[in-house]
């Protein structure tokens, strides 16, 4: 059964079709019907929206769903209901599970969970190397057959650039990107937050932000070398966003993404607010959180469309993860149903303006995977092909409570924050599949 839905007076922005316009929505028959002023619809259910933004369902090219292998800190059912309360209906899973996904029977397996299990609609991201250990490429082509959307090692870079650049070479003739986690890890030895003068002062190990760029420009000349599609995961330096420009100045085809904590949070959120450093694991994240300045230069290269596409790296933990030396933490940060609110709290500041950052969570990152093109009128609203949208609510004001998500994973540096904006309700597959109520997060 489908819903019969008519969203009134919301403000619709899709930048796929230069739309922003306050108008009507009409939901019929599993698909957007229509989108237009006045739309008189007998029977529909009526969901008022004015005052909320209505956008397409978001695109998340960056999650951790953790089943099969580490259930005790997130399944595929939870963790995909707690992106459909934060707005995502389309997720692309990275592979870091236990067996990873790198051949067909095992990407198979893994997809017969998808069906089962999944709230939301799930892509599967495929592994570079046999067991994302680098040290040979995994079966590519049986991978792509079987309905991979991309190629990763995920958190675990591919040294060696010969075998990078077999990768990337057979990617590309497979039509597909390979995302890569752009790290030297030898140049740091497992630092546990940015290298820097906050790390000084904790007397923590830092990761520099040459160890970013550095592998940044490794990829973008083998990408030059090949042909391939380059996606560059969660870029966090102000350098690392200039060798991306220089490198699409180059026409060459390389796309990145950014995520919300990374806009959001910087490497003080470790110490925390008080008088005493808090050593918060909360906030420890891979790549780690950097300085002020490089939150700035993120925000100006994501306005600018240096930065194609924001991704959440949603990484849910079990308590125990956390509850340990800051060294000796897992990194990661859990933020499926935080981040809309902070990517609205900053536009409320002045930061983000509400249609790029639209045009970030929707077609932008659908075009970097070619998602828009498996799965139409994905990232868009397009009348008689569109299946989900999200409404948003900009004006909320929601406290982050963790004890309250869907999410395993509580692990977020943000309890207790009060932000602005929330996501109010998202169609799924033209069903109406979640409605908030309350005022927390």
């Amino acid at each position: 059964m489908t819903d019969r839905i008519l969203i009134r007076g919301g403000r619709v922005i899709d930048p796929a079709r230069r739309i922003d316009a306050v108008l009507d929505v009409l939901v019929d028959g599993g698909r957007i019907a229509d989108l237009a002023p006045g739309i008189e619809a007998a029977g529909a259910r009526i969901l008022e929206a004015r005052g909320c933004l209505v956008a397409p369902g978001f695109v998340d090219l960056h999650a951790h769903l953790r089943e099969p292998g580490f259930e005790q800190k997130g399944t595929i059912a939870t963790e995909t209901e707690a992106a459909l309360r934060g707005g995502f209906t389309t997720v692309c899973a990275m592979p870091n599970t236990r067996p990873a996904p790198d051949c067909g029977p095992v990407l198979e397996s893994i997809l017969e969970r998808f069906r089962r299990d999944g709230r939301v609609r799930i892509l599967p991201i495929g592994c570079i190397t046999r067991g994302r250990e680098g040290r040979e490429l995994a079966e590519l082509a049986e991978l792509a057959a079987g309905g991979v959307i991309a190629f990763s090692d995920d958190g675990s870079p591919v040294a060696d650039p010969r075998l990078m650049r077999n990768a990337l070479a057979l990617a590309g003739a497979l039509g597909l990107p390979v995302s890569e986690h752009c790290d030297s890890p030898e140049m740091h030895a497992g630092g546990a937050m940015n290298e820097g003068a906050v790390s000084e002062r904790l007397g923590l190990s830092g990761q520099p932000a040459a160890a970013e760029a550095a592998a940044i420009a490794r990829n973008i000349e083998l990408a030059a070398a090949t042909g391939a599609r380059l996606h560059i995961a969660h870029v966090t330096t102000a350098r690392g966003v200039e060798l991306i420009a220089e490198a699409k100045q180059r026409g060459l085809p390389v796309t990145c993404e950014v995520t919300p904590s990374h806009l959001f949070l910087t490497e003080d959120a470790v110490a925390g607010g008080g008088p005493e450093p808090a050593y918060d694991t909360n906030a420890k994240i891979n790549p780690p959180l950097r300085t002020e300045a490089d939150r700035r230069a993120l925000l100006a290269a994501l306005d600018a469309g240096v930065i194609d596409a924001i991704a959440t790296d949603h990484a849910p933990h079990a308590i125990e993860d956390k509850l340990v030396e800051f060294e000796d933490a897992a990194f990661g940060i859990s933020c499926f149903e935080s981040a809309a609110s902070s990517l609205l709290t900053l536009a409320a500041r002045g930061e983000l303006r509400l249609e790029r950052m639209v045009e970030a969570l929707t077609s932008a990152p659908a075009a970097c995977f070619g998602i828009d093109r498996r799965i139409p009128g994905a990232g868009r609203l397009e009348p008689g092909v569109s299946r989900d949208l999200v409404i948003v609510d900009p004006a909320a004001e929601v406290t982050i409570d963790p004890a309250g998500w869907a999410s395993k994973g509580k692990n977020t540096p943000l309890a207790g924050f009060r932000l602005r904006g929330a996501v109010r309700a998202v169609i799924f597959d033209g069903t109406l599949a979640w409605e908030r109520e309350g005022a927390h997060v």
